[in-house]
């Protein structure tokens, strides 16, 4: 018999849990409030980073390396490239030492038998030139990895999950569960229609805790700036020689990408970040936090110190305290799993974010992304995700 799951939510937790589902053999809907890639969801965007740099935590790098084989297939299968594998250049202002995260992700890359290129300051400045070199001495290239055009892949995906038989429940918007005695049945739209299933999914991204209340010990939504600079001298931002880099990311915070085709070169923080809805009026980036990225320039890439600001947004990330992914069932919910905490470095674990969700929906949970009680709000380490955002920002960038 059948089984049949909602899926709530359509970005890239949503659509890969749908697909998987459905190629399990489950009846799906993918309840969204449209319209379909949602222009506010995290997952919406021109791009985001595809790496297996993960410091010393091997768990991801292990998973990137399942992941990143099918990157490739996507492109292959999509008929177009939209993982561009420019590599990764993670360069810091000291010597790497153990402990850091440039070190680490060094020295656990070349354990499991990967290639990163040491690089020391003469060689950041003949490979890299937009680089203040005087400033980064030290750090590698990894010429494996690189970006995904994220907004695009989406919509490729929801494509695939229609051609598949996942029916699109688009410009519906959850109002509650539709849940007696702890038993999730299905979900009420604000319409009034009630939709019934033997599984709910929300993957809701930073929405998540904002629909289900009793998720908000666990789930929270923080705004990250993010920043397109038109630079004069577009030749030094060229993917050969500008790759998607971490600047000393565990003390900045900043990442970025290539030049585009429109000749804008993205770079965002990874920081505190603000606490904020994802459907805020304030999703405007502050004169502060440009402010602090015209420093942080200055200091790195002086070429685009003075570059017209061409665009700006805040992501609004949906976050675990702890910044580990929370794929699992909710207690006292019986029939409900939830898929979200990406904290901002879910995309690129997309063509494996899936089989994680689809065995959740199953009874089978990955001990890294299980229901985690001990981080809720104000119980023990709640301030780990605080601190793992100011200390360690390199584990979890977009």
């Amino acid at each position: 018999m059948s089984r049949s799951a909602l899926v709530i939510g359509g970005g890239v937790f949503g659509v890969t849990g749908a697909l998987t589902l459905r190629a399990r053999g489950w009846i799906v809907t993918l309840v969204d409030p449209g319209p379909l890639p949602h222009p506010l969801a995290e997952s919406t965007d021109i791009s985001k980073v595809v790496r297996m740099d993960y410091g010393a935590d091997e768990d991801y790098t292990a998973w990137m390396e399942t992941a990143l084989p099918r990157w490739r297939e996507w492109n292959a299968r999509f008929g177009e490239t939209l993982f561009h594998e420019t590599g990764l250049a993670f360069l810091c202002r000291a010597k790497m030492a153990p402990g850091g995260f440039e070190h680490d992700s060094y020295e656990a890359l070349r354990r499991r038998g990967h290639a990163p290129e040491r690089l020391d300051s003469a060689e950041i400045q003949r490979r890299f030139p937009a680089w203040n070199a005087e400033r980064f001495v030290d750090g590698y290239f990894n010429p494996v990895g690189g970006f995904a055009e994220s907004g695009r892949v989406v919509v490729r995906l929801l494509d695939e999950a229609r051609a598949a038989g996942v029916t699109m429940s688009e410009g519906s918007r959850v109002a509650a569960l539709d849940e007696a005695n702890g038993v999730v049945r299905g979900v009420a739209l604000e319409d009034g229609v009630i939709l019934r299933a033997d599984r709910v999914v929300l993957a809701a991204g930073s929405w998540s805790h904002h629909l289900v209340p009793s998720l908000a010990l666990h789930l929270r939504s923080v705004g990250q700036p993010v920043f397109h600079l038109a630079p004069r001298d577009g030749a030094l931002f060229e993917a050969t020689r500008f790759p998607v880099f971490g600047a000393d990311i565990a003390r900045t915070g900043y990442y970025g990408f290539p030049i585009t085709r429109s000749g804008l070169v993205k770079i965002a923080n990874h920081g505190v970040g603000r606490a904020m809805h994802p459907e805020s009026s304030a999703r405007a980036v502050t004169p502060a936090e440009e402010a602090e990225l015209r420093a942080f320039l200055r200091d790195t890439f002086p070429a685009l110190a003075s570059a017209p600001l061409a665009a700006s947004r805040v992501c609004v990330y949906g976050d675990t305290l702890d910044e580990h992914f929370l794929i699992a069932p909710v207690p006292d919910h019986d029939g409900l799993v939830v898929a979200a905490g990406g904290s901002g470095h879910g995309f690129k674990f997309a063509p494996v974010l899936g089989d994680f969700i689809a065995d959740a929906a199953e009874g089978e949970v990955n001990a890294k992304f299980r229901w985690r009680p001990e981080l809720a709000r104000g119980v023990g380490s709640a301030g780990a995700g605080v601190v793992a955002r100011g200390e360690e920002a390199s584990r979890r960038h977009a």
